[in-house]
């Protein structure tokens, strides 16, 4: 990587799959690609990784947010006040930032019902809440340059480029310098990432989608890619491996929720999801595929949908 080295730096998280990871790019001027999770604990942690590399908090000059979620910008308010760093994310992010709280709370009222979820409301708070927490960790006056897809910026004398990778979340980027990739929640070798998205924001029904349109642009980037840095799991070599696990994971989720409306004969897709999912209250995020999967075998052909009194059912083409 251009003689510069690369240090991890790990962060406990309080839900599967226990550790997130932000990485500190050791260079003329110092990189941090991601600011861990939130929290006392989470500032502790950034602390004492970068001093474990010869760094403090101050040394930052640029901070490059892959998404924004706070498990991987929790601590880039703090970044910002010690180092007063240049911040860098993808075009989009700090509109979605920005997001009027009871424009988002309309949306998701009315896609709940659509969905068939039992209790709105429940979707409503989470994703307000949500919202409200990624923002105090990224105040979105915070980010100073907005990268197009496919924009490349010079960080010092490193030269970054901003890949559009959606599907876990709109408006991931992963960034590429040379041969090395950091991925945020795009490429984990252990796991495919779950397709967030927008929850059950306007656009849900694009999830799996455009999950396969980021898969699409790492594709394209793969075989020059020679390492790759996760937001979560092991660092690791062969990204195209990873991608098409990820395909075929993705496909047998389509075809999982086919055969649970086969059962059903006719279902939302909330309860097609708690046909194939066990312990959905332990999982409310596999609500999100449900509605992206179905969306994208309706668009394919081989399923239908009607949508009664705000609520849409599924069925097999007829």
């Amino acid at each position: 990587m251009d003689s510069v080295s690369v240090h991890r730096i790990e962060f406990d998280i309080p839900w599967p799959p226990d550790t997130a990871y932000a990485y500190l790019v050791a260079a003329d001027e110092p990189v941090l690609i991601d600011a861990g999770a939130p929290g006392e604990a989470g500032t502790q942690t950034l602390r004492d990784g970068l001093a474990e590399a010869g760094y403090e908090l101050a040394d930052i000059e640029h901070l490059f947010i892959t998404h924004p979620h706070t498990d991987h910008g929790g601590q880039a308010a703090t970044v910002v006040e010690a180092a007063e760093p240049t911040v860098y994310a993808l075009d989009g992010v700090r509109e979605r930032l920005e997001r009027d709280t009871d424009d988002l709370a309309a949306a998701v009222r009315t896609n709940a019902t659509e969905v068939g979820v039992p209790e709105p409301e429940d979707e409503v708070d989470r994703a307000v809440d949500s919202l409200r927490r990624n923002r105090d960790c990224l105040p979105p006056e915070h980010i100073d340059v907005e990268l197009s897809p496919g924009e490349t910026v010079k960080a010092g004398r490193l030269a970054f480029e901003a890949i559009h990778v959606p599907g876990h979340q709109e408006n991931q980027a992963a960034f590429r310098h040379e041969g090395v990739l950091f991925a945020g929640d795009t490429a984990v070798e252990p796991f495919r990432p779950a397709a967030l998205h927008v929850g059950l924001d306007d656009g849900c029904y694009e999830a799996i989608d455009a999950f396969h349109r980021g898969l699409d642009a790492l594709e394209a980037v793969a075989p020059d890619i020679e390492r790759v840095y996760p937001g979560h799991g092991p660092v690791f070599d062969d990204l195209q491996a990873v991608v098409d696990r990820d395909r075929a994971s993705l496909e047998r989720l389509a075809e999982d929720c086919r055969t649970a409306l086969s059962d059903l004969g006719e279902a939302t897709a909330y309860e097609v999801t708690e046909t194939r999912v066990e312990n959905l209250e332990k999982r409310p995020y596999t609500i999100f595929e449900s509605v992206g999967a179905l969306a994208r075998l309706e668009r394919q052909g081989g399923i239908e949908s009607t949508t009664d009194d705000g609520v849409r059912r599924y069925h097999l083409d007829r």
